[in-house]
């Protein structure tokens, strides 16, 4: 039997890696766990499995025009991606006593986006939050015109780090896709002040995607008086793949026992 193997995915990183949607059932606590702009799953399954192992059932949606083609993200729209976040949360909240809601750097924007309609969620786990980034308004207008004549922008060139192995995605921004990425980040933050669960937040020192005040932005602006902001000094943007993981999983169980009630 002869065996064919896949045609290559152009622009698509380890595509190796388990990247699928998952639904985990575990205890009677559950937790969303939603990944960023242009990632898959893969991008938070090493914490979901720490957290699975620990006893809680773990959801991990993976959001439409991911884990496809660039193409594919670029008909999307932001509706689209919270609405998947919403059915992964309801999904749990049909099986689960309470359900925290989380996500890696967009990932966490769809989770204060959907709890912001969730009052009765049992919390939020926001790592990097992209809330607001480094970005400038000049680079959203460049992307604004370049998404009429230009489909795809290579990502900037980077030195290597130990998350490259474990991170799957595309390496390209998709530009229509991006704008409607700061559309989410504009909707999101009119929505900050209606979200009342407990927050817990953790920002990498090295992260150069995401703007330093990111946290802060998001305490000042949600209703809950439950928060907390930790920051990992040895980590860059995506920090639930970085090396100080171990240390994100602990905080997290630590806010979990504490919030589940």
């Amino acid at each position: 039997m002869t065996t064919v193997a896949a045609a290559p995915r152009p622009h698509f990183i380890n595509p190796q890696l388990a990247g699928e949607t998952f639904l985990w059932p575990a205890g009677p606590v559950g937790v969303v766990l939603s990944h960023g702009f242009t990632a898959t799953t893969a991008e938070v399954r090493p914490l979901a499995q720490r957290l699975h192992a620990a006893g809680y059932s773990v959801a991990g949606p993976l959001l439409p025009g991911h884990g496809t083609t660039p193409e594919d993200l670029n008909t999307r729209r932001w509706p689209e991606w919270v609405a998947a976040v919403e059915a992964a949360y309801q999904a749990l909240a049909g099986q689960c006593q309470r359900v925290f809601l989380g996500g890696e750097s967009m990932g966490a924007m769809l989770a204060l986006n959907v709890a912001s309609r969730h009052p009765e969620a049992a919390g939020l786990l926001l790592y990097a939050p992209a809330i607001q980034t480094t970005a400038r308004l000049r680079d959203i207008a460049l992307a604004a015109l370049a998404s009429r004549v230009q489909p795809v922008r290579a990502k900037p060139r980077r030195a290597p780090t130990p998350v490259d192995p474990f991170w799957q995605g595309y390496d390209v921004y998709p530009t229509r896709a991006l704008l409607q990425f700061f559309q989410l980040q504009w909707e999101t933050r009119r929505l900050l002040p209606r979200v009342q669960p407990p927050v817990l937040i953790i920002q990498g020192r090295l992260d150069l995607t995401v703007h330093p005040l990111a946290g802060a932005l998001i305490e000042a602006g949600i209703a809950s008086a439950r928060q907390e902001l930790h920051w990992m000094e040895r980590s860059t943007h995506c920090v639930v793949l970085d090396e100080e993981l171990p240390r994100i999983a602990e905080l997290t169980l630590a806010f979990l026992t504490r919030h589940a009630g």
